[in-house]
């Protein structure tokens, strides 16, 4: 063997390099826990960042060691207690592990012999979530990459639950139903499917951000008129910019009268399933026929790892029928073991993995504790909001989502608060967002890190309410 080749595969190397890397990550976890790391986003400008990697290849090859130091000093800290960005969570370490594991490994899932240890996992998985949903034995599911993927499949089964386009084509117009504050991967996956604009009809929302129910008779009878044929209906459970949940009860009768298939993104908000205290949020949801949730969101796995989950799983087979003799001699039998029949993906990752060593190391209890613990925050911090003159709520919140802004200066507030996230992220003390709802831009939080108190709150609205007081529009 070439000796390039064969110190690649040392095995020496590789015991030093990752303890290396394991020192410098639970070093990192200290210092972001403790804060002695003081930045939460060391951001750059794009064509600053890519000019120092640029320089870094060309100068520094074969100095891995700095190169992971590096990527870990210049990225976003999930882990830091001031992180409440995107919705994507601080992964547990055991996970990051398991991580390590699979990358190693390096198994696909699409048959069995590839996922002799991931597809058995993934069943067991997709079983213990389809019961907490409230679904009965004969449901099941499979993980897939990501919300937006997931959101897909779900909608591809409902057309193949509802229309014979898979294999005679489009023969009529197809439609969804959806809240116009629905995840635009609704949307995306809609159009991929061919729908078009005309195919996408966005319900009204309330003064809450919810689906109106009382509008879906009114939506759903001018799509017929328009020669529309109207196959699912979409319940987010919660929505993206404010996390708000919509009435899945009343959905789902409006669903079962007109026989269209129920489908709720749960990306977020699912999984609420888990907590005791919270999953009256999402009372109805067992009389979906698809549900996904994200594990990455507020699971506490890496990303990505999405579950779809049916309410009868021989739905899940009728998605992608075709042949793949190199895989499996028998295209029609339902073997949860082959998960290629089911997915897009083939050489899918081993992501069940993750989440069984989740379970196995804390029990599903660390998921109830940490989603409650998190929309417990948001109350909190809606009621910090409150008493502070200088802010507002943009509704009360359901969730780990807030929407509030700055309005005690004699400016057009959406200037002003626009100028506070630029400095903010300018600073790096606190990584938050902002989102535009009806014309009014809010500043915008997650809470996605179980080890984020009420007292960096108050900090946060204690450094909004300075920078207003030196930014000069």
């Amino acid at each position: 063997m070439d000796s390039l080749l064969k110190n690649a595969f040392s095995p020496e190397n590789f015991r030093q390099q990752a303890h290396n890397l394991v020192d410098m990550l639970a070093d990192y976890l200290v210092q972001a826990q403790t804060k002695e790391l003081t930045t939460v986003i060391p951001y750059k400008d794009p064509k600053e960042s890519l000019t120092f990697w640029q320089k870094d290849y060309e100068e520094s090859k074969g100095d891995v060691s700095n190169f992971f130091q590096q990527a870990i000093a210049l990225s976003t800290h999930l882990h830091h207690p001031h992180y409440m960005g995107h919705q994507v969570n601080p992964p547990v370490p055991i996970a990051a592990l398991a991580g390590m594991l699979t990358e190693m490994l390096n198994n696909g899932m699409a048959v069995y012999e590839m996922g002799l240890v991931s597809n058995p996992l993934e069943r067991i998985i997709s079983e213990l979530l389809a019961r907490k949903i409230g679904f009965s034995n004969e449901a099941s599911g499979l993980l897939t990459s990501g919300g937006t993927l997931a959101n897909l499949t779900a909608l591809l089964a409902a057309r193949a639950a509802k229309t014979d386009v898979w294999d005679e084509g489009n023969t009529e117009k197809l439609a969804v139903m959806v809240s116009e504050e629905a995840h635009y991967c609704i949307d995306r996956a809609a159009r991929i499917m061919g729908m078009g604009n005309a195919g996408i009809i966005k319900v009204p929302v309330n003064e809450q951000l919810q689906i109106r129910t009382d509008l879906l008779e009114t939506c759903y009878q001018q799509a017929r008129d328009e020669g529309l044929h109207v196959i699912a209906l979409v319940g987010s459970a919660c929505s993206t910019s404010t996390g708000s949940y919509d009435d899945l009860e009343a959905l789902a009768a409006f669903a079962q009268k007109h026989k269209l298939w129920f489908h709720v993104d749960g990306a977020h908000g699912g999984a609420v399933v888990f907590s005791e205290k919270y999953s009256f949020l999402v009372k109805g949801i067992n009389q979906a026929d698809s549900v996904i949730v994200d594990w990455h969101k507020m699971l506490m796995t890496p990303a990505l790892a999405t579950s779809v989950i049916f309410r009868r799983n021989d739905d899940a087979f009728r998605t992608f029928q075709q042949k793949a003799q190199y895989l499996w001699a028998n295209q029609h039998s339902k073997d949860w073991f082959n998960s290629g029949k089911r997915t897009f993906e083939c050489t899918k990752l081993m992501m069940s993995v993750k989440i069984y060593a989740i379970l196995k190391a804390h029990g599903e209890q660390i998921f109830s504790e940490n989603v409650t613990y998190l929309y417990d925050l948001g109350k909190t911090f809606a009621t910090l909001i409150k008493t502070r003159p200088n802010f507002e709520l943009a509704i009360e919140p359901e969730s780990n989502i807030v929407c509030f802004r700055l309005v005690n200066r004699g400016m057009a507030i959406n200037d002003l608060n626009a100028h506070i996230r630029k400095k903010l992220l300018e600073e790096g003390k606190f990584y938050i967002v902002q989102t535009t709802l009806k014309d009014n831009l809010y500043l915008r939080v997650s809470l996605m890190n179980p080890l984020t108190t009420e007292e960096d709150l108050i900090a946060l609205l204690d450094e909004i309410e300075r920078l207003a007081t030196i930014i000069d529009l």
